[in-house]
């Protein structure tokens, strides 16, 4: 039953739920008001304290930072060979484990999707994201004792006169590869799982091969969702450091030298700590041609 108490009547509550009710986009934005608050002051401010610090210059004698507004650190940044060469190395790995990451998850989501038996597809996804539940350390010092010396991949690898690859680059790109593969079979997997099977079968009466069917039908569709799982491999990669300082032996990427620069020179930490952001912005904005960003 209708309550029929006048407005003046009623417990401020109930004014206050009415109103609510009334003005959906007031609702809306109460409810977006402290995360968005949250996000604009915590990560947001702290982008802006990171890129006006880049500006700032360190006292070569007493290591104290110097609120002078410089362009110094980006001048090195850019002019020194071993910055550039880091930089560089970072933006190859991160594309690297991407690359790798989009070969293995493709097979694999395949037959996730497409090929096993519908009852043991959810267990399946579920196996796939199960190392996540793992912490990042047990798994990375797992990788430290399969890669070094003696270990299992040297035991495997015996046999046929090789030896393992041992703690550097390679070791670092194998192991963020393991890492971040769960971000690409998810959204691959999702995108093979929907694809049209009246697609396929047309393919095949119009007389296409296997091959054909992948590059014309297949591919199209899926490349999207390729593109937002090379988001988080790409980003992941490129902004790790605990990794390559367990694994990767004596390889500095942008990380490492961001961490041995915080208290030794801040603002050259900071003007470091830019450039993955700056990388990954553009990064963004080409997938974002790609429809990725709707994918994700």
């Amino acid at each position: 039953m209708t309550s029929t108490l006048p407005a003046a009547g009623r417990s401020p509550v109930r004014r206050l739920a009415g109103t609510l009710h009334r003005h959906s986009r007031l609702r809306l934005s109460l409810l977006l008001t402290a995360p968005l608050l949250w996000l604009a002051v915590l990560y947001l401010g702290s982008l802006a304290v990171l890129f006006v610090s880049a500006f700032w210059t360190t006292d070569s004698f007493t290591s104290e930072v110097v609120k002078v507004w410089s362009t110094d650190n980006f001048r090195e940044l850019f002019t020194t060979p071993v910055f550039r060469q880091v930089v560089l190395r970072s933006v190859g790995v991160a594309l690297a484990v991407t690359a790798l990451c989009a070969v293995i998850a493709f097979p694999v989501a395949f037959y996730t999707a497409r090929v096993a038996r519908p009852r043991w597809r959810p267990l399946l996804v579920v196996a796939i994201l199960t190392p996540l539940w793992a912490s990042y350390l047990v798994k990375v010092y797992a990788w430290r004792l399969i890669l070094s010396q003696g270990g299992l991949a040297d035991w495997l690898l015996r046999p046929f006169g090789l030896s393992g690859p041992g703690f550097g680059l390679t070791a670092a790109i194998i192991a963020l590869t393991y890492l971040w593969l769960p971000y690409m079979i998810l959204p691959i997997h999702t995108a093979l799982e929907q694809l049209p099977a009246d697609l396929l079968d047309a393919s095949a009466d119009l007389g296409a091969g296997a091959g054909r069917t992948f590059r014309s039908v297949v591919l199209p569709m899926v490349l999207p969702s390729v593109a937002a799982g090379s988001v988080f491999t790409f980003s992941l990669s490129l902004g790790d450091y605990i990794t390559v300082q367990i694994v990767g032996g004596r390889t500095q990427l942008i990380g490492n030298v961001v961490y041995s620069n915080i208290e030794l020179n801040l603002p050259m930490a900071a003007a470091l700590g830019t450039v993955p952001v700056v990388v990954i912005v553009v990064y963004l904005l080409a997938m974002r041609r790609t429809g990725a960003l709707s994918s994700l």
